[in-house]
């Protein structure tokens, strides 16, 4: 299991404690693992991700979501299902 939490528009603090209260409601779905990602500096707009994670078959950091592209910056967040692995 898994859950993800966003917002997308302008990142003020109040819209990031949305989603880490919207992630942390989660956590009974993802209880091994959290992350965050956003885009621009607060005032900015951007979009914002909160991740959470129930490691079954990669249980090492590696799964650690929301997954940063380093040489372009795009950020993913999605089930971790990876068929044919």
């Amino acid at each position: 299991m898994w859950g993800v939490a966003g917002a997308i528009g302008r990142i003020e603090p109040e819209g990031g404690r949305a989603v880490h209260c919207a992630s942390a409601c989660h956590k009974h779905r993802g209880p091994d693992d959290d992350g965050y990602w956003q885009s621009g500096a607060s005032g900015e707009d951007g979009a914002m991700f909160g991740f959470r994670r129930l490691a079954i078959i990669d249980l090492s950091p590696d799964g650690h979501q929301p997954m940063v592209d380093e040489a372009t910056g795009h950020a993913i967040v999605f089930n971790g299902e990876i068929y044919n692995f």
